[in-house]
């Protein structure tokens, strides 16, 4: 691991302010947030992450979980995944975050990542990780071995020329679906970003994840009001039962009244190089019995325009099927 500074900025406006005071002094030098670590320190150990300076937000007032006036909830930027997936509201109200929280990583790992951690979690491809290997997500420009190399737990949409990557959180698949807004504090003011702007595709530019500008903090994120009466199911597919990456997830909030879905909202992991929400799946579902044909339907449409690999053409089917079951799961109740 290379040497790098590290400090504790005592507010959200001090640690925006030293961040962009650092690359400007240091011409571009790479700054990092830090808060449980979980992904960072690893890269930073393979040098695949080389920050310059560290900031850590660990002391600052981002750890809440609140309720908001309007019935919405307002989660902090360094709340804890195993806090929020227990969280009383979030199981009651919220219940596909709480089961696709629960369905990451391990107990340890929960008990320490963070919110906004998750948010920007780096894929796990093998060519990224490992410095010998070319990447484009990783130093622009070198290729992707990927694409012709070990695919299997790769993207199967939303994929280009450039990379194959797959983003590996399952929080996000679920925060996708309910239309969660990601809140930034930067140089240049505060913003909100709705949840499907926040991830870019991989197009030319794959080592540009997020919309984030240097210096950029995510102070939280919101979650609109609860819809009452939604059936919400996150299933997650992978290799083994616990501590694994999806092979394929869906994550599903839907209404049903006199047998006909009302609303849908759906979004699929471990098959996009985003957390890939599906409004062709959503719009085949509006207005259709919520039965087995109607659901077969919504999948076909989800996978679509899906792009397979060498070894992960699987991925297509299994995707399917995944959407449908978590959908025949939440349509019983």
């Amino acid at each position: 691991m290379r040497t790098f500074e590290f400090h504790r900025p005592e507010n959200a406006a001090l640690a925006v302010s030293a961040a962009a005071r650092a690359r400007t002094a240091q011409q571009g030098a790479d700054i990092r947030f830090v808060a449980g670590g979980t992904t960072l320190i690893d890269l930073m150990k393979l040098e695949v992450e080389t920050p310059d300076r560290l900031l850590d937000i660990n002391r600052l007032p981002l750890d809440k979980i609140e309720d908001l006036p309007n019935g919405g909830l307002k989660i902090g930027a360094t709340v804890r995944n195993s806090d929020l997936a227990h969280h009383t509201k979030v199981q009651k109200d919220y219940a596909v975050l709480s089961q696709a929280i629960l369905s990451g990583a391990s107990a340890q790992l929960r008990n320490l990542a963070t919110t906004a951690g998750n948010l920007l979690q780096r894929t796990r491809c093998m060519y990224f990780r490992d410095t010998a290997m070319p990447c484009n997500k990783r130093e622009p420009g070198t290729g992707c071995p990927a694409i012709t190399g070990s695919n299997r737990m790769l993207a199967i949409l939303g994929t280009s020329e450039s990379c194959i990557a797959t983003n590996p959180s399952d929080m996000c698949v679920a925060m996708s679906a309910l239309e969660a807004t990601i809140h930034v504090q930067g140089p240049r003011g505060t913003r909100e970003i709705a949840f499907g702007d926040f991830h870019l595709l991989p197009g030319d530019t794959p080592h540009r994840e997020t919309v984030l500008e240097p210096g950029d903090l995510i102070t939280h994120v919101i979650l609109p009001p609860p819809r009452t009466g939604s059936r919400q199911v996150y299933l997650k597919l992978r290799d083994r039962s616990s501590y694994e990456f999806a092979l394929a997830s869906a994550a599903v909030v839907i209404e049903i009244a006199d047998g006909k879905v009302t609303y849908a909202r759906v979004a699929l992991g471990g098959v996009g190089s985003k957390p890939w929400r599906s409004h062709e799946a959503e719009a085949v579902l509006t207005g259709r019995p919520a039965d087995p044909a109607t659901f077969r339907n919504a999948a076909d449409a989800a996978l679509r325009d899906a792009k397979a690999q060498s070894e992960n053409g699987f991925k297509i089917e299994l995707a399917r099927r995944c959407l449908i079951h978590a959908l025949q799961t939440a349509a019983k109740g």
